[in-house]
């Protein structure tokens, strides 16, 4: 049966960058914030460019469909 030093010999030797990996979070984590916010951004401005240039280019109101009251 083999034992866990001669599956991973090195193992003992390996030692963690912490630097880099605080710095490659950090980055990662406002990239992250910064396209959550530019998406919520889009979203809620291409909402009101499209209602105010719907309703101005084809001259009639969009109906609004009606939901029906939840079963009890």
């Amino acid at each position: 049966m083999a034992t866990s030093e001669s599956v991973f010999p090195d193992q003992s030797d390996f030692d963690y960058d912490y630097e880099t990996l605080r710095t490659t979070g950090v980055i990662l984590a406002v990239i992250m914030f910064v396209s959550g916010i530019l998406i919520a951004l889009s979203k809620k401005f291409t909402k009101c460019v499209k209602s105010s240039s719907n309703s101005s280019s084809s001259g009639t109101p969009i109906p609004k469909t009606e939901v029906p009251p939840p079963a009890v």
